[in-house]
């Protein structure tokens, strides 16, 4: 016989811990599948150890930015192992919380690989459970290419196993994963090349904004080789090597990290017994509703294929039990305008429509403002990276829809913007509040000078 509840949630990351904690609020019975440890990829091979280690790679630099400010510092060096040491006591402490919160809040806890029987049933291991409302958030795993040698490389949950410091390494994959990985590593003093098969980093980034992170990827010494289709890794004499299709070789590397994407976490749910159509690539569809085409059956987070973010998956799930027991029966997620920050060195970010989705939306009517500038912080430093920041606005009105943004503290200053975008603010509304001086966010309301008025293109 199998236990019956009001919810299941096969996903104990961002997604599914957000809608069960909600559900068991609300009085419902509820639970959790979980192969492994709570958190998800956020917690234990993603957001939180990356920015433990970003912190640690912005203290390196400032230690060597420090004597030209006059103050006398020297590093010896990273202590990588008490580096690691620390993020993971770190992750395990948030693993404790979330296992005791679970507990408290009455979700029942259930671990193994769940699979499908049938519409309302799923099974992990040798026992049945059963909803009125099954919700998948198994998120993503790592891509590994098929090709000659890719075991050679490691993926970035293979990067968070790393006992000690490469000294040389090429990332594969110019999106969020690689550029990140770069910067951490490249303040560390480690020489990293970056490979990319597109024809710039963050190809789903503003123009503006990957030009500015290339410029300034390569001013701290990171070689960047874009159009790079890698055929195979093999190994040498020197080392690893990264082999071309058009016979280009790089070699004498230590350590290949892949970077080029991730994949749903749906094929081993047996998704087919429940009738759940996924597409080929492993997304299962959902409607605005994170309905898929299973009356209760759910989708959110990663693969449901909208926005692969912690705090969209968060906002989806939460939204969903609200949805389903609170008597909210409109309540959705709005996908529009999500901002997101990549931890680059300096950090970038964006909300709203990049310049060529605008002018796809909006045609000619778009006023274009711009500001490149090295900022305060490196007034005494002579490698300072640049900050770059862009407005799109459209309309007559010049209603703000794009925020593109690189440069230090621009993670921070970000999220504030992100409101005015979301309330519809307009370029004037930005012009009539009065700048923090001296600070970079200060350039984004004083712009007066457009790069590109309405019918003038680019």
């Amino acid at each position: 016989m199998s236990q019956h509840f009001d919810l299941i949630a096969i996903g104990g990351g961002s997604g599914g811990l957000a809608v069960a904690e909600k559900a068991a609020q609300l009085g419902r019975r509820v639970a959790l599948v979980e192969t492994g440890r709570l958190g998800g990829t956020c917690v234990n091979q993603g957001c939180v150890p990356k920015k433990v280690m970003w912190y640690a790679a912005q203290l390196a630099e400032a230690v060597s930015d420090a004597p030209d400010f006059g103050v006398r510092a020297q590093s010896d060096g990273l202590d990588w192992q008490k580096l690691v040491a620390g993020r993971n006591r770190y992750v395990a402490n948030i693993n404790d919380y979330w296992d005791g919160y679970a507990e408290r809040t009455g979700i029942t806890r259930i671990t193994g690989q769940a699979r499908f029987v049938d519409a309302r049933t799923i099974a992990v291991g040798d026992q049945h459970y059963s909803a009125d409302h099954l919700v998948i958030a198994t998120g993503g795993r790592p891509i590994v290419p098929r090709m000659p040698g890719a075991e050679l490389g490691i993926d970035s949950d293979g990067f968070f196993r790393l006992e000690t410091q490469p000294k040389r390494v090429a990332i594969v994959g110019g999106g969020y994963v690689g550029v990140e990985l770069a910067g951490v590593l490249t303040a560390f003093g480690t020489e990293v090349t970056v490979v990319a098969l597109e024809d710039r980093l963050l190809w789903l980034f503003d123009p503006l904004i990957s030009a500015t992170l290339r410029e300034n990827m390569e001013a701290h010494g990171i070689q960047t080789r874009l159009e790079f289709e890698v055929a195979a890794l093999e190994r040498d004499a020197d080392g690893l090597v990264l082999a071309a299709r058009n016979g280009e070789r790089l070699t004498g590397f230590d350590q290949i990290i892949w970077a080029v994407g991730r994949t749903p976490n749906t094929r081993e749910l047996s998704l087919e017994a429940a009738g759940v159509t996924v597409q080929p690539n492993g997304i299962i569809p959902t409607d605005a509703f994170q309905n898929t085409n299973v009356p209760g059956i759910h989708a959110i987070g990663d693969v449901a294929g909208r926005e692969p973010l912690t705090p969209v998956a968060v906002a989806a799930g939460r939204r969903l039990a609200e949805r389903l027991f609170n008597d909210k029966p409109d309540l959705k997620l709005d996908y529009e305008n999500v901002p997101t920050v990549v931890f680059t060195h300096p950090p970038l970010g964006k909300v709203g429509l990049t310049e060529p989705e605008a002018r796809e939306r909006f045609g000619d009517t778009l006023t274009i403002y711009e500001t490149s500038f090295t900022p305060m912080r490196y007034s005494l430093n002579a490698h300072g990276p640049k900050t770059a920041m862009k407005l799109i606005c459209a309309g007559p009105e010049e209603r703000v829809v794009g925020i593109h943004l690189i440069g230090d503290g621009v993670d921070e200053m970000l999220q504030g913007f992100a409101v005015a975008v979301k309330m519809g603010a307009t370029k004037a509304d930005l012009d009539a509040t009065v700048a923090i001086h001296p600070c970079s966010a200060e350039e984004l309301v004083t712009l007066k000078i457009p790069v590109r008025r309405p019918g003038q293109g680019g």
